[in-house]
């Protein structure tokens, strides 16, 4: 479930959720409503569970988006992050799953989600979603992360 307004996890002690079903997004008012700009959230050390083999899966995400009147408390999206660690999904689930999530909280103009995930079987697996295109004029940066290459 998701907060629009009322804050559920910060200034509080919170614990790590059971499951992203279980989680709870708060979303805050934009402090600049009236100006278009992104933010980005990058997770480094996402993890979840292969719905197969129960191994844990790890992936590196970068999300940035164009706020119209809320934007994300990140504590909270650090919490739905880590309510993965026990969810068994497939890498696309996962990636798209947080999309749409953060997408019907907070209604923006704009949202990109990158999951670049680590190999499973030998084979890195990235999966991109968004919403329509971003605001025109506005600078909006690469993602940036190189393509997996493994040791050598």
């Amino acid at each position: 479930m998701a907060g629009k307004g009322k804050l559920t996890v910060l200034g509080r002690e919170a614990k790590v959720p059971v499951s992203p079903a279980k989680a709870r997004l708060d979303a805050v008012a934009n402090p600049h409503p009236d100006t278009d700009y992104v933010i980005r959230f990058v997770q480094p050390e996402f993890t979840s569970l292969c719905p197969v083999t129960g191994q844990p899966d790890f992936a590196h995400f970068v999300i940035d988006y164009v706020p119209r009147a809320l934007i994300v408390e990140s504590k909270s999206l650090k919490l739905y992050f880590q309510s993965f660690r026990n969810h068994a999904a497939f890498h696309e689930a996962c990636t798209v799953e947080i999309g749409k999530k953060l997408a019907a909280l907070l209604s923006p103009k704009f949202l990109r989600i990158g999951g670049y995930w680590y190999p499973r079987g030998g084979m890195p697996i990235d999966v991109f979603w968004q919403t329509g295109t971003a605001p025109r004029g506005l600078f909006m940066p690469e993602q940036n992360v190189p393509p997996y290459r493994g040791r050598g």
